[in-house]
């Protein structure tokens, strides 16, 4: 293989994200056109191939003993982000092939249409042809048998020299661009569907990646903040060590690569964040994504966790395969769901459940992101875990001084304060976290509002601390 289809040449497989970045500076118009030419050319070259294969398997006339006769479009070097990528991956016929054919239902579904010709003696679909029907999707969907009969026909050995294109060593799958999605383990191999990542669909169209939406395929959901780091209050030692954390983002690669510690270290780096609500937690996780310039998807465990063996790790590897190689944070919310202690076996659905649990530490531990597990309760965790963690990071109820910032700092510059109101004896009489702060702030602001005028008073912050309380069980 050449060096630009080694795993590690491609820098953990960004190679999508960055063709992305080097379109930005083209217009969106120009971008699409020149993709669409670039596809078109290729696309009749796959029609034509497609034709030649056919008419060889059932013995009509043709001008051509070979699909391998029909040469394809030379790639112009700046013409697209899609020749852009041929070229990066230094794509083999067969490879290219491969692409298009698992491209065309998303780009040009009518090329796949012969494939529904009826076997005259069967009375339904030829065998070789492979491809599902969708359950929405009118066209047909391709296999890697659809793939192999044309690229190989009935031809055993030039099938058997094919195989290593669908496995999972192969670029297409390291780097998901194309995945092999069985939809029956009992079924043969052949049968997988070709399932082109949605990454390169919009590589190849707009140049404009999409953003995963949350769903039952995937239970996770994009979380930002507009504040900074210096809205954040925590006390000093935290800060500390969320410096480190800082740290690894921006040297990682140097620590990996070029110190070579990749052969001593685990990827990634793995955190804790536990403490009460409203401390900081996911205001940390966002900020950690925003000051990297990197997405964070939260993935609330308390939905995620199934009681039926199995579905577990199924939802969450739908997370873990969108994730790859993309560098998200992700931010497991109730990780105590999961990862609490482990039950003694009494049963089989417990030593299921154990096994399970060790399987997705294991996944999570083979992430190259920053990956932060909350909970409220740090003893919640299983002690098995903590120890593959780097950093275990206390958010703690702010004292005094952390809270006056907080207080003085979540009103708007828009409010004033009536005279009696003083903002240091309510930080030093009333224990409660960011959150609760913050709320508080909502109700008297909004209370002010109601009157028609901007001033704070304390009665209404003296409300909206006891109703915070109250949430714990707690009064005045």
């Amino acid at each position: 293989m050449g060096v630009f289809r080694d795993k590690a040449a491609l820098d953990e497989g960004v190679c999508i994200r960055r063709m992305v970045t080097k379109t930005e500076n083209h217009k969106k118009t120009n971008t699409t056109y020149l993709n669409a030419q670039a596809l078109h050319r290729d696309f009749e070259w796959f029609s034509q191939v497609v034709n030649t294969r056919l008419k060889l398997a059932f013995q009509k006339d043709c001008e051509y003993s070979s699909i391998y006769d029909i040469a394809p479009p030379e790639i112009d070097q700046k013409s697209s982000a899609y020749a852009d990528f041929i070229t990066y991956y230094q794509l083999t016929v067969e490879e290219r092939i491969i692409l298009l054919l698992s491209l065309a239902p998303h780009v040009a579904p009518q090329l796949l249409d012969v494939f529904f010709t009826k076997n005259t003696f069967t009375d339904r679909g030829f065998t070789e042809f492979g491809g599902v029907n969708g359950s929405s999707h009118g066209g047909f969907l391709p296999t890697v048998e659809t793939a192999l009969f044309i690229l190989a026909g009935n031809d055993l050995a030039k099938r058997f020299s094919l195989m290593p294109l669908f496995r999972p060593e192969h670029f297409f799958h390291l780097h998901t661009i194309i995945s092999m999605e069985s939809l029956n383990s009992n079924e043969p191999e052949s049968s997988a569907l070709l399932k082109v990542n949605e990454e390169v669909i919009d590589l190849f169209t707009t140049c404009d990646l999409r953003k995963p939406r949350f769903s039952t395929e995937f239970p996770a959901k994009l979380i930002t903040t507009p504040l900074g780091w210096e809205d954040l209050i925590v006390d000093d030692y935290t800060k500390k060590q969320l410096e480190e954390i800082k740290a690894w983002l921006v040297h990682q690669k140097t620590l990996m690569i070029d110190w070579g510690m990749q052969k001593k270290l685990k990827p990634g780096y793995k955190i804790l964040f536990h403490g009460p609500p409203g401390t900081g937690k996911t205001l940390t996780a966002c900020l950690f994504g925003k000051w990297s310039g990197t997405d964070v998807y939260r993935i609330d465990l308390s939905t995620v966790v199934s009681k039926y063996i199995g579905e577990t790790a199924k939802n969450l590897e739908k997370v873990f395969q969108k994730a790859e190689n993309k560098n998200w944070v992700l931010f497991f919310d109730e990780a105590d769901a999961l990862l609490g202690k482990r039950t003694t076996i009494s049963d089989a659905h417990d030593k299921y459940a154990n096994q399970e649990i060790s399987y997705l530490l294991q996944r999570l531990e083979d992430y190259r992101g920053l990956v932060i597990l909350a909970t409220n309760q740090k003893s919640n965790i299983d002690d098995a875990f903590s120890r593959r963690l780097q950093a275990v990071i206390s958010f703690t109820i702010p004292k005094a001084k952390e809270r006056l910032l907080l207080w003085e700092n979540s009103f708007s510059d828009k409010s004033v304060f009536e005279p009696e109101l003083d903002l240091k004896m309510i930080a030093e009489k009333f224990k409660i976290a960011g959150g609760s702060i913050i709320n508080v702030v909502r109700h008297s602001s909004l209370m002010a509002i109601n009157r028609k005028e901007n001033v704070i008073r304390y009665d209404d912050i003296l409300e909206g601390i006891k109703r915070e309380l109250e949430k714990d069980g707690k009064t005045i």
